[in-house]
């Protein structure tokens, strides 16, 4: 786009000024409002999520049952997801607790073997020891501390049960989600297209361009990525599992959670060396062997996410920097909580479009026309 075809830039009138301050009033309002109401609102945000995420099953379940109705399509829906939750319990907690028992004795060996493991100092071993106490760790993972702590947490709960309904009135706040995901899911059509007759006529060319550009960040971050971070969890669970990595599944499927941010797993690399060390002290195999395979699967898994699930989920279109990401997740967890954490990206992309269009003007209302009518010209630019 060549300078001639730029909008003319709007002088800052006292008029203009007077409306951005007001409009970062608004904003500041809103955000002391959201801090004030999180408590009520939290349940119906997590709620109003779910329902968009499992609105793809939805119109799939439309498709192929036929249905002119909402109803059926979505208790179908629902039944599927416990299934799969369910599933998920069956197979996962009992390897989890094999998995924790096993963990728990490689972490005595450690505490009481003196291993040496060519070309690292006998002090990282003596750091690990006194910072991370082995004898802690082994006894929180023990089974005996797990029926502790549930009996512990299951006495304080009546106690605190007995003395107030302040934790009834909590269970039943979240409780509600399900009736808010019902609700919800079965009005989801009729809801968004509420929220666009709300806009004034005068305003509905810009503003459905914000709301596209919303929406298309929400399909990449919370849609596109959490397939992608669900099938690199994966991967790395079978990866590491097939080395014999201690814990590997479980490692695996934390770094598919840290992918919600790209790159973001990364973080990870610390602990992956640790459960080595631990391993070797316990099994006697080379360090050195089990590390570089692990870091073989970091890279094979990475190759797959960047060569074929982007492109192929998410397409060419590139979204959020991670590091925008990143930053907007700890700006508005801080300010907002849990509730901070839900809203951080669809309020984040919200202002940068705000400011693109109604701040600099960065696109002309025939620009906008036209990525209407040709979303791939959008991306490509």
């Amino acid at each position: 786009m060549t300078s001639s075809n730029l909008p003319p830039r709007v002088p800052y009138t006292f008029d203009r000024v007077v409306r951005i301050l007001f409009t970062v009033c608004t904003i500041v309002a809103v955000v002391f409002l959201l801090d004030s109401l999180k408590g009520v609102l939290l349940p119906f945000l997590v709620a109003c999520l779910i329902a968009y995420m499992l609105e793809p099953i939805v119109l799939w379940n439309m498709k192929w049952t036929h249905s002119k109705t909402r109803f059926v399509p979505v208790a179908l829906t629902l039944l599927e997801a416990c299934v799969v939750i369910a599933i998920f319990c069956v197979i996962f907690i009992p390897y989890l607790i094999s998995e924790t028992s096993e963990m728990t004795t490689m972490v005595r060996d450690y505490a009481t073997k003196q291993i040496q493991i060519p070309y690292i100092s006998s002090q990282i071993h003596e750091f690990l020891r006194d910072y991370l106490d082995p004898n802690e760790i082994s006894k929180l993972l023990s089974r005996d501390e797990w029926k502790s702590l549930l009996k512990s947490a299951l006495t304080s709960s009546w106690s605190f049960l007995s003395s107030g309904l302040a934790f009834v009135l909590g269970l039943l706040s979240w409780l509600i989600v399900i009736l808010y995901v019902i609700f919800i899911m079965l009005d989801y059509e009729r809801i968004m297209l509420s929220f666009r007759q709300l806009v004034p006529l005068r305003h509905r060319e810009r503003t459905y361009q914000v709301a596209s550009d919303i929406e298309n960040a929400m399909n990449r971050y919370f849609r596109g990525q959490f397939v992608i971070a669900f099938l690199v969890g994966v991967l790395f669970a079978i990866g590491f599992l097939i080395i014999g990595l201690p814990m590997g599944v479980i490692l695996g499927l934390f770094i598919g959670m840290l992918n919600m941010v790209p790159y973001l797993q990364l973080i990870s690399l610390p602990i992956t060396a640790i459960l080595c060390i631990v391993c070797t002290a316990s099994t006697g195999v080379d360090f050195w062997v089990i590390f570089w395979e692990s870091m073989a699967v970091y890279v094979v898994v990475q190759c797959i996410q960047d060569l074929y699930l982007t492109p192929k989920i998410m397409g060419k279109a590139m979204g959020l920097n991670p590091a925008i990401i990143l930053l907007s997740l700890s700006v508005w967890g801080s300010l907002l909580g849990f509730m901070g954490l839900i809203i951080a990206l669809p309020l984040t992309t919200l202002l940068l479009s705000y400011y693109d269009q109604y701040v600099v003007n960065r696109y002309p209302s025939s620009h906008i026309v036209e990525t209407n009518k040709n979303p791939d010209h959008s991306s490509a630019e």
